[in-house]
């Protein structure tokens, strides 16, 4: 039996925000992580130890990196979430994050595309 689409949308955002917000990268993986977790983002490698180590040395290295949910979308055994990403010191993100879920709801697969919220727009609509 597939998951359920909308506990994956609560659980997406659960384990971003568990993440990044609250730097708990171990403890997320152990929760809501499935038997393998795919990463795309070339940045990070592969595998769940891979994405804790990414996390923790950016925990430590922006304490107090924050994210904001504008939205969320999820649609079978996908979700994603656009999310306004704020790193004292550093530029912020406009982020789209995808996170495909297996049949037992865990995240298995991740895939994001980033842009840096620049000061000059040629628009007033906003990234949000």
């Amino acid at each position: 039996m597939p998951s359920d689409p909308q506990t994956n949308k609560q659980n997406a955002i659960a384990f971003y925000d568990m993440m990044f917000n609250q730097c708990e990268p171990r403890a997320v993986i152990e929760q809501f992580a499935g038997d393998e977790y795919i990463q795309h983002n070339p940045h990070v490698a592969d595998g769940k130890e891979a994405f804790i180590a990414y996390f923790e040395r950016m925990a430590a290295e922006y304490p107090g990196k924050t994210t904001h949910f504008k939205r969320a979308f999820a649609d079978a055994d996908h979700v994603i979430l656009h999310c306004h990403q704020i790193w004292p010191g550093s530029d912020d993100y406009a982020g789209i994050d995808i996170f495909r879920f297996d049949e037992h709801g865990k995240i298995v697969e991740h895939w994001d595309v980033l842009q840096v919220i620049g000061d000059h727009s040629e628009n007033s609509n906003g990234l949000f």
